[in-house]
């Protein structure tokens, strides 16, 4: 029997880009962040055998969550809404309440007020006559299910790199067209390793969650990782350190370039500020080793990032650990599992808007 075609998530613009790799780090919804975390790495060219095979699941299930993503964008990332009983409040009546609360009540001649609470916003759907009768709960379901949420206003910000264009090539050249040369890694910093109880999704009897402390003390310190995906094999090669010093950042590139003798390295990384330090560019220039430099704002171009988000959730979520031994024990474990099930990584984000930029957008879309 001939393999299912595999299927990628539509092309991903930078800021969807960055959006996914937050919501891998922040999102307490285990659905949620289970379904971004394959949307990334979907985005970042992974092939659907690839995915199920790093986050257990079938493939049917990644097909239907990139499938729905294609379809319904970040909606799709939240788990599906029970059915509830007919809603009496039509349809058009419903975008038409949704309209209104996304204005401001100054317009509908509120002076002094520059956003809607529910009572207020009930009291002018009342006064106005465009419902008869209306709850704060049900006004409350409306623009939930409406797609308008209570949310704080945010800033945005676009890159000031004026290499932006050049490095996000570069970089993307190296996914493509592995020197022959040499090797490309994606390196990066991940933590702090803070010794805490971390929530997370467990199967267990009905109304009986397992439960962790919620009140600690951080008396033994934390711990930073540093870790180097070697995209011709997939493997993750890491070390755990006190501190994420250039000092540390350079004795991770010695193991690298001991592990590979003879060949030339191509380092993609961040600018956190220890990469740049003289004494690290100066040992890479005397031993065939390059480091690419991401462009500021595009850390969702280091490949590293999507395996981050799956340590995370397999390895961290759901723990309570005591020690740093026993954690960092917990995360050499996943790391020797995820190495022999790795794959080479290839076709990142193949169609994505991005390939096409030739500058940086004033706000990315």
């Amino acid at each position: 029997m001939a393999r299912r075609p595999s299927v990628f998530v539509r092309a991903l613009s930078m800021d969807e880009g960055r959006k996914l790799q937050r919501i891998t780090r922040t999102a307490k919804n285990p659905v949620r962040l289970r379904r971004a975390i394959v949307v990334l790495m979907s985005g970042q060219g992974q092939p659907v055998r690839a995915i199920t095979s790093l986050m257990q699941v079938s493939e049917d299930y990644v097909r239907d969550v990139i499938h729905a993503f294609n379809e319904r964008g970040f909606d799709a990332l939240d788990p599906k809404p029970n059915r509830g009983r007919r809603k009496k409040i039509g349809e058009q009546l419903r975008n038409w309440i949704c309209r209104i609360a996304r204005t401001s009540p100054a317009d509908w001649g509120h002076r002094g007020f520059s956003t809607w609470s529910l009572t207020k916003l009930r009291t002018h759907l009342l006064k106005e006559g465009i419902v008869a009768a209306i709850s704060r709960e049900t006004l409350r379901r409306i623009l939930r299910e409406g797609g308008v949420s209570w949310q704080t206003t945010t800033t945005w910000k676009a890159s000031t790199d004026p290499d932006f264009i050049p490095k996000m090539r570069r970089v993307l050249d190296l996914y493509d067209h592995p020197p022959d040369d040499g090797r490309v890694v994606s390196v990066d910093e991940f933590g702090p390793l803070n010794l805490l109880p971390r929530t997370g999704k467990a199967w267990r009897p009905q109304r009986r969650p397992r439960r962790l402390r919620a009140t600690y003390t951080r008396t033994a310190g934390v711990m930073h990782m540093l870790a180097a995906l070697d995209l011709a094999t997939g493997k993750l090669f890491y070390r755990i350190r006190a501190r994420k010093r250039w000092i540390e950042f350079l004795d991770l590139l010695k193991a690298l370039h001991a592990r590979w003798p003879g060949e030339k390295l191509y380092v993609v990384c961040d600018n956190f500020s220890p990469h740049h330090h003289a004494q690290v560019k100066t040992w890479c220039a005397a031993h065939a080793v390059e480091l690419v430099f991401l462009p500021t704002y595009g850390s969702w171009l280091n490949w590293i990032e999507s395996e981050f988000a799956a340590l995370r959730y397999f390895a961290l979520n759901g723990t309570d650990h005591r020690t740093h031994t026993e954690q960092n024990t917990a995360i050499a474990a996943y790391v020797r599992w995820h190495n022999i099930h790795a794959e080479p990584k290839v076709n990142f984000a193949v169609g994505s808007p991005i390939r096409a930029w030739t500058h940086y957008p004033a706000k990315a879309a």
